[in-house]
């Protein structure tokens, strides 16, 4: 990164430029493999980061309350998976435009209108269940709204993290971030299922919209980040977006970290597959518990990865760390689908969840760090797709391959070809492999 992409950083006095105080002695002992928190002495990144531990809770209350709502109207599952293509739809959509968008405006700004978006439909969504509405249809509308503003919102915020964090904080500040959303991913449902008997569906919305107000907050204090390079006014339309994936495809290293994704989450994403290993494989355990454990496994896993990712996050050779963290992934997913016992199944999910975070990191900070800042919007966006649309490929293929072949059998064998696929684009296309920061 350039000396003048840092220019929105906001040190502390007295720290040197790793964000400690200078002349401080390096990490020891059990420090050393502590979540790396540098990143959070920079008082711009510590107030994003902040929001985020906020809304990453409620967020998750109304990704429970909505489909929850659905069925509650219609009793019926097949509803609630169209509600879920609603919103998958215009989130895909706005985050190719909003990436582009966040190339040609004020970071800052955007963040300021899409949250306050967000904001809004969280209102929405809690005036209509305060009332009695009982519409799918308005359920489907205002999901669709929010997921958009989603969409806009998400590679402005991701793409900012470049403009707040010197360049070799960028994995630690990532792990940051993904140990709070992974921790929402947990905390957030299990909080939604014990709030829901007790105050209802429409508080759940209504904490959202109040945890959005943090981050609106947030992002007011945060200093204008307007492109680097002049004041002149860019379009965002297609051509611009289009420019993006020819910017992805002449980068070997960005196009690399977009097939790792790839890779790991449509061949070794088993999730469509837990409520039939519950079922069959587990059927010495509770069902609904089996179905927990499964669920619950991998975001176990990424927290703990998190948690202690000062292991890895000082790393110098993100590629290496990609190639290796996607092949731990596969080979993670492959023991869990030859595992027969429940708790054994648990810890292979774990671990799969510490690579997903090491993976996550890493392809996070080569993003940011590859890529010049007039195209990391663009980036974030095309990110952010890949990682909504990958698992969602995944559900359909390991769906098919395991009526065809069995759960274990499809679970185990996508496992096993994510490690043999990886390897093989480590071979043939070197630039991942070589890139380092």
């Amino acid at each position: 990164m350039n000396t003048s992409e840092s220019s929105g950083t906001d040190t502390d006095p007295g720290t040197d430029a790793g964000g400690r105080p200078a002349g401080a002695p390096p990490r020891r002992g059990w420090r050393r493999w502590a979540m790396d928190t540098r990143p959070l002495r920079i008082p711009a990144y510590r107030r994003l980061w902040s929001s985020t531990v906020v809304t990453a809770v409620g967020s998750q209350l109304t990704a429970v309350a909505v489909p929850k709502q659905i069925y509650d109207i219609t009793h019926s599952s097949a509803w609630v998976g169209y509600a879920s293509l609603a919103g998958l739809v215009p989130m895909v959509v706005f985050a190719l435009w909003g990436g582009a968008v966040a190339d040609t405006v004020d970071r800052r700004r955007l963040l300021l209108v899409t949250n306050c978006g967000i904001a809004v439909t969280s209102l929405l969504f809690w005036a209509q269940a305060a009332t009695g509405l009982d519409s799918v249809a308005a359920l489907m509308v205002l999901l669709a709204v929010q997921q958009a503003f989603f969409g806009l919102n998400s590679p402005a915020r991701s793409a900012s993290i470049a403009r707040l964090v010197p360049a070799e904080e960028l994995p630690a500040a990532n792990a940051l971030g993904s140990t709070v959303m992974q921790t929402g991913l947990v905390a957030g449902p299990l909080l939604a299922g014990v709030l829901i008997p007790v105050i209802g569906l429409p508080e759940l919305y209504l904490i959202d919209a109040l945890a959005l107000c943090v981050t609106v907050w947030a992002v007011f204090r945060l200093p204008a980040l307007p492109p680097l390079g002049g004041t002149a006014v860019r379009r965002a339309g297609l051509r611009e977006i289009a420019d993006g994936f020819r910017y992805i495809l002449l980068h070997r290293v960005l196009l690399l970290s977009f097939l790792a994704d790839i890779v790991a989450m449509v061949f070794g994403m088993p999730r469509a597959l837990f409520p039939q290993l519950a079922a069959e494989t587990y059927g010495s355990w509770d069902e609904g518990l089996a179905l927990g454990v499964l669920f619950a496994g991998i975001p176990v896993g990424a927290v703990l990865g998190g948690l202690f990712s000062g292991a890895f996050s000082r790393a110098r050779r993100h590629g290496c760390m990609v190639i290796g963290a996607v092949v731990g992934w596969g080979a993670a997913v492959a023991g869990f689908g030859l595992s027969g016992n429940l708790w054994l199944a648990l810890a292979f999910l774990a671990a799969a969840g510490v690579a997903d975070m090491v993976s996550m990191v890493f392809r996070g900070a080569i993003l940011l760090s590859a890529a010049t800042d007039e195209m990391r919007g663009r980036m974030q966006g095309v990110f952010t797709v890949v990682v909504a649309g990958g698992p969602r490929l995944a559900d359909v293929l390991h769906g098919t391959a395991g009526s065809a072949f069995g759960p274990r059998a499809a679970v185990a064998g996508g496992g096993a070809l994510v490690v043999v696929v990886m390897l093989a684009l480590a071979l043939a296309m070197p630039a991942l492999r070589r890139y380092r920061v």
